[in-house]
């Protein structure tokens, strides 16, 4: 049987100087970008500007399920799974947080951390709610905000502008996120969750990662 004949191959186009970028090397240059814009600083405490070039930086990145899909385990019988990706040098944690479909968080706080969270598959609800007015039962916590985030959208949130739960409202897909916390706070000394009927906070311990630099933790869940 004659061999097919092969079609010529053309010339490289000469205006293209340099391969197209693999979508892990660019979730990796977000990491080194965070990395680089922390170190060991926890500056973000107290500069506005610092927080909103870590948020830039996250709204820029734009998400391609293969640059971060080995950090991103899930567990069914979790609400969801905390997958932890970096820690600098100790000043801030990146996360990657897999929702199961239907799931939804606690009320909680951050331990007086900040958090940037961005959406990097499928759609979340975050729902705000007022800090309670004392610290005995009390009303039903108040709702402040309730906003539906899609893919790529990036969302900051701090104690100062209350407390808040994440969902997913999706009854038959995971969702992901990725999350950063600076200082780690609540990675450290863990964080309160609050009655959505009373009000009334209780502490949680830190929590235990599911995964941590793409390797699956042994700690039963």
């Amino acid at each position: 049987m004659p061999s097919a004949t092969k079609d010529p191959v053309e010339p490289a186009t000469p205006w293209l100087k340099s391969p197209i970028p693999n979508p892990r090397s660019r979730f990796r240059q977000l990491i080194n970008d965070i990395r680089s814009r922390l170190g060991s600083d926890n500056s973000i405490v107290s500069s506005d500007s610092l927080r909103r070039s870590l948020q830039h930086l996250l709204e820029a990145y734009k998400s391609e399920e293969i640059g971060w899909e080995e950090y991103a385990f899930r567990d069914a019988s979790q609400t969801f799974t905390r997958n932890l990706v970096d820690r600098g040098n100790g000043s801030y944690n990146l996360l990657v947080l897999v929702w199961t479909p239907g799931s939804e968080s606690v009320i909680h706080d951050h331990a007086d951390s900040h958090c940037i969270m961005k959406i990097i598959k499928g759609s979340l609800t975050e729902t705000r709610y007022a800090w309670p007015e004392s610290t005995g039962p009390g009303e039903a916590m108040k709702t402040t905000q309730e906003t539906s985030l899609g893919c790529d959208q990036v969302v900051y949130m701090a104690d100062s502008l209350g407390l808040h739960k994440i969902s997913n409202p999706d009854s038959e897909e995971y969702a992901v996120s990725l999350h950063l916390y600076t200082p780690p706070n609540a990675a450290i000394e863990g964080c309160k969750v609050f009655d959505p009927e009373t009000g009334v906070a209780k502490h949680v311990d830190s929590y235990s990662y599911h995964s941590e630099f793409g390797i699956r933790s042994k700690t039963k869940f």
